[in-house]
């Protein structure tokens, strides 16, 4: 799981970049559809009820027309007198109701000439109870049934009106049909006195072709009566039920001359348009469902996909050019990131873009600037660390130099001269040792030379209470070692490490372990207790413990490490009453060129 992590943190610029265009493609995708889709709704909406107006106003023609045909046979039936004749007279003989009836049929197959281009019945009855009926098939009641119909009452109650209604299909009789009934009263015109009732009889499936060529799916029309009802309509669900908000919103159409009307019937959206036919009091209505209309202009679901698809090849097409153009930078990123701390001389490989070259040359001219400024602070580093030891070299503690010279003098008058000569032959050694280039190194047999000089001085100066041992490996005496990089580790023992204790012990061991030469000062003094910060690590710059007179195991220690690497150094471990052990670690080396 960290490795996957840590892969995708190498891509972390590609992924943003990628993401960024993914959102953007996507949202500015979904903006153009949802804007070409609504504005094309728009567009749609516009033309259509400009179409559909036009189709309303034939549709309004062919009724016209309908209705002009009904008014023309209507006024001829109230002018003929034969007509209401038939409709008025009483019983009579025969003879004479036989020429009344043959007067009346001549007149009605006249007038129901001029409705030969429609499929209407003409019936009219009289006050006296006879009636006519050209075509009892299309509307099949009886008299008794008509007298008493729904139809009848609401033309006697308007008698100077044409009134168009509908008439269901009687569920009893087979092959009854519903039909439009346009009826008025039969009046006579000077005392106005009702003496029958006419009828104009056409199946509704017979209307619906005066616009049931202009209709489709989700394009409806419905005739509605003054009082809501729809008498005729292409949705058979619709014919003969009332429709109060339908009725209403034509109206508000009317009355505020409205083009179209946007409007929500049984749960769908629609477009509504209307015309008032004022002759006979009905309303022409136009439903367009939108969303079937739109949809059989623009298929939506067609063009989500052809967009889908498109984005998807954008989002492919633009993958591959932004993982192409991000490859080299994360090449470059991830070799950065795996260069360690201080490894200057490790420069990337230089390739890619130009932008990702030039960060690359950047890079290494940076490492390079950086190693020469290392190199440079390094032997600042060496040269200040050389001063110091330099110094200390010089600054042989004049003390220790009265008190020798005091003692050879006390020596020499006690007649001890040969005591007196090997002091100072082991004076001259150490100051001969401590005069020179710093930066030399000298084998350790060298060094164990110089040592012996150094403690025998001080046994000459304080008796031989502290004893010294040297345990050396022979494979270990051509090993060379920095000057001054042991004795300053027995000058602490002798100084420091037995002031409780009257007497002990120091040790100096050397021996090879592996590549590096380990060399021990120990002793069974006093001792003392590390602090978990000062543990092993009693020299480092976080011990305030001032362990050691001056300046010469601090730098000990820290010029083993410059000069070496952090591999080397000097160790110290201490128990309380049970002494000191210094371990130093050095590389091992036979010869210096």
């Amino acid at each position: 799981m960290r490795r996957l992590i840590d892969r995708f943190s190498n891509y972390r610029l590609f992924i943003k970049m990628f993401i960024i265009m993914v959102v953007s493609i996507v949202a500015v995708s979904v903006a153009t559809t949802w804007a070409t889709i609504n504005m094309s709704g728009r567009v749609f909406m516009d033309t259509f009820s400009i179409t559909n107006s036009k189709v309303i106003a034939q549709i309004n023609s062919n009724l016209n027309n309908f209705n002009y045909s009904i008014v023309v046979a209507s006024n001829r039936i109230l002018q003929s007198g034969a007509i209401r004749g038939f409709l008025t007279q009483g019983d009579g003989d025969s003879l004479s109701n036989y020429k009344s009836y043959y007067n009346m049929t001549q007149q009605m197959e006249q007038i129901y000439s001029s409705l030969d281009a429609y499929d209407v019945s003409l019936l009219v009855t009289g006050i006296n109870g006879r009636s006519y009926v050209s075509d009892r098939s299309i509307w099949s009641i009886s008299d008794q049934e008509l007298r008493e119909h729904e139809v009848t009452a609401n033309t006697l109650a308007d008698p100077r009106k044409l009134l168009f209604q509908y008439a269901p299909s009687d569920p009893d009789r087979a092959g009854s049909q519903g039909v439009i009934v346009a009826s008025k009263a039969l009046m006579d015109r000077t005392d106005n006195e009702i003496y029958g009732v006419m009828y104009f009889a056409i199946t509704e499936r017979t209307f619906q072709r005066f616009y049931n060529s202009f209709t489709s799916k989700g394009n409806d029309v419905a005739i509605l009566s003054g009082d809501g009802s729809i008498l005729s309509s292409n949705k058979e669900d619709w014919i003969g039920k009332p429709a109060p908000e339908l009725l209403g919103y034509a109206k508000d159409i009317q009355q505020n001359a409205m083009t179209y009307k946007e409007v929500e019937l049984e749960g769908r959206k629609g477009i509504l348009l209307s015309s008032y036919l004022s002759p006979y009091d009905l309303y022409l209505v136009n439903v367009v469902d939108k969303e079937t209309a739109v949809g059989q202009l623009m298929d939506t679901r067609t063009i989500i996909l052809i967009v889908i698809v498109i984005v998807a090849l954008s989002l492919m097409i633009m993958f591959l050019v932004s993982r192409q153009l991000t490859k080299s930078l994360t090449r470059l990123v991830k070799q950065i990131s795996t260069i360690s701390k201080y490894e200057f001389d490790h420069h990337v490989s230089v390739d890619g873009s130009y932008e990702t070259r030039q960060i690359g040359l950047a890079f290494n001219d940076m490492l390079g600037e950086l190693q020469d400024y290392v190199k440079e602070l390094v032997e600042t580093q060496k040269g200040q660390r050389n001063a110091e030891l330099e110094a200390l070299q010089q600054q042989i503690n004049p003390h220790f130099l009265y008190n020798t010279l005091a003692s050879v003098k006390f020596m020499v008058q006690q007649g001890s001269r040969e005591r007196a000569a090997e002091t100072i032959n082991a004076l001259i050694s150490l100051l001969q040792n401590a005069i020179g280039n710093v930066s030399e190194t000298i084998p350790l047999s060298q060094e164990l030379v110089n040592l012996r000089n150094y403690v025998y001085i001080n046994h000459i100066r304080y008796g031989e209470r502290i004893k010294m041992n040297y345990f050396v490996s022979p494979d270990c005496l051509g090993c060379h070692v920095p000057k001054l990089i042991i004795q300053p580790f027995i000058e602490n023992a002798f100084f420091h490490g037995f002031n409780e204790k009257a007497e002990g012990q120091i040790y100096f061991m050397a021996s090879l372990d592996a590549d590096a030469l380990v060399c021990e000062v120990a002793d069974n003094g006093d001792g003392f207790l590390l602090t978990e910060d000062e543990d092993a690590h009693p020299l480092s710059p976080k011990s305030k413990r001032q362990l050691f007179a001056g300046i010469g195991m601090k730098n000990v220690h820290d010029r083993i490490k410059l000069l070496y690497g952090d591999s080397y150094g000097v160790t110290i471990a201490s128990e309380p009453g049970e002494g000191t052990k210094v371990k130093i670690r050095l590389p091992v080396i036979f010869s210096q060129k």
